[in-house]
């Protein structure tokens, strides 16, 4: 987030196979809550993961999540919408460490996203300037 490491829970997921997946990747269970995906748009923020790419501690084993909006910023709340990052030439790939950066690949055409329409409770522990 904002290029810097921040460290967050996943309590929460609308789809049965996102909270086996991350269940299984944390060791802790996510209650599977279909009714998460009802949320409203405005309620939401996001949660880029890759799917290939940068090896690294995501849960496809790619590349770390990058969120937007994080605590004190506009926009800030724990439900993220699921948003799937692809690299169209996964051999060119690198590490992406904001939102911005994500949104600037994608704009130079080097990514594809899809938006499966998963949400997952994401709770910040600790962020940019703060923690609980």
């Amino acid at each position: 987030m904002d290029g810097q490491r921040i460290r967050f829970i996943h309590t929460e997921a609308s789809d049965p196979e996102v909270s086996k997946l991350l269940t299984e990747m944390k060791g802790s269970p996510v209650l599977i809550v279909p009714s998460l995906a009802k949320a409203p748009r405005e309620l939401l923020a996001n949660v880029y993961v890759f799917t290939n790419g940068v090896a690294g501690e995501g849960p496809f084993k790619f590349q770390p999540d990058v969120f937007d909006n994080p605590p004190g910023h506009a926009g800030y709340t724990p439900l993220r919408a699921l948003v799937l990052v692809s690299w169209k030439q996964p051999q060119r790939a690198r590490e992406l460490r904001s939102a911005e950066e994500v949104k600037q690949a994608l704009t130079q055409g080097e990514l594809e996203m899809k938006q499966p329409g998963v949400v997952i409770n994401m709770p910040m522990i600790t962020w940019p300037g703060g923690h609980r």
